[in-house]
């Protein structure tokens, strides 16, 4: 039995005219509202491969920004964990909550706080909690309880940009008619929880696997985009991290200036000249000159050099 989530008192049906069209979303909670319904309106029709993963990239595209990001943070027995993936890891990362037996997932926020900046919203609600009911091995609500903040985009799009969900407990809840079936093999698998803080087994692995897949995204579109093989995409992608690393920026204006310098000194040295040859000694006066001019020449050469050696590594 599918449950509906909590229904905003903005959003609902004109007796006699059908749906309301939908609004600009002046409000970060009724575009929480509008994901609780998305979720909703996932069928069992689309849990085919190939379609499913079609609906879940049209999930995060109607709510998630093209460089947003997703944080989980939580603790477990072995200490506390923190985890975030990128834009092109959120559509499976949803997509691994209902793979791990989940029928329903809707998020109830209660007084969140909001603000108002010049290219963004913020939403801050401490008390949020995300629900899901689990259909195996039996019929579980678990009600997972924390702090979610998120910052939208300012526009009519009003997509996700950042989302950190911090957890700090979750409940475990079960039909009261499962109790009373005095099983006791039944008993031993009710005492086991099905979740760890609210996630799945398939969702910790995920987040998991992220830790690993989040750096290679670089690599990955690379190979796609040339052809290369993984060992030329790891050279070419370190050569160019490397190069940004020891390239001077771009702003900078020392080798005009220098130049400057130099036509100055040699102007100022060749009046010096011409006055020492009117009087006589010109000819004693040219290995100063000559001295400081290759100095400053090796002056200009010297970055050069450095930066050729440096490029030759």
């Amino acid at each position: 039995m599918r449950s509906e989530p909590p229904q905003h008192p903005g959003m609902d049906r004109d007796p006699g005219y059908g749906q309301r069209h939908t609004p600009f979303y002046s409000q970060p909670d009724i575009r929480i509202y509008e994901l609780n319904k998305r979720l909703q309106q996932r069928t069992e029709e689309n849990l085919r491969e190939d379609s499913d993963n079609l609906w879940w990239d049209a999930f995060a595209t109607e709510f998630f920004e093209d460089d947003a990001t997703l944080t989980l943070s939580f603790c477990l027995e072995d200490g506390p964990k923190r985890y975030t993936i990128g834009r092109t890891l959120i559509p499976r990362y949803f997509r691994t909550i209902f793979e791990g037996g989940v029928t329903d997932l809707y998020f109830t926020l209660k007084h969140p706080k909001e603000s108002f900046h010049n290219t963004f919203i913020t939403l801050d609600c401490e008390n949020t909690t995300m629900t899901t009911h689990h259909g195996k091995p039996m019929f579980t609500k678990v009600c997972t309880d924390g702090r979610l903040m998120l910052e939208f985009t300012y526009d009519d799009l009003m997509r996700i940009k950042n989302w950190h969900f911090a957890i700090r407990q979750h409940t475990e809840m079960i039909p009261r008619s499962v109790i009373a079936m005095h099983d006791p093999a039944m008993l031993e698998q009710l005492s086991k929880n099905i979740t760890r803080q609210g996630l799945t087994s398939f969702t910790l692995n995920y987040l998991r696997l992220c830790v690993i897949l989040e750096p290679m995204q670089e690599l990955m579109s690379r190979h796609k985009a040339y052809g290369l093989n993984p060992r030329d995409c790891l050279k070419t992608t370190l050569f160019q991290k490397w190069q940004r690393m020891v390239a001077p920026p771009a702003n900078t204006e020392r080798p005009p200036s220098k130049r400057r310098k130099r036509k100055a000194s040699q102007s100022g040295q060749g009046s010096g000249n011409s006055n020492n040859q009117s009087g006589g000694g010109g000819s004693k006066k040219k290995f100063p000159t000559a001295g400081r001019k290759r100095s400053a020449e090796s002056d200009l050469v010297l970055p050069l050099d450095e930066f050729g050696e440096s490029h030759d590594l």
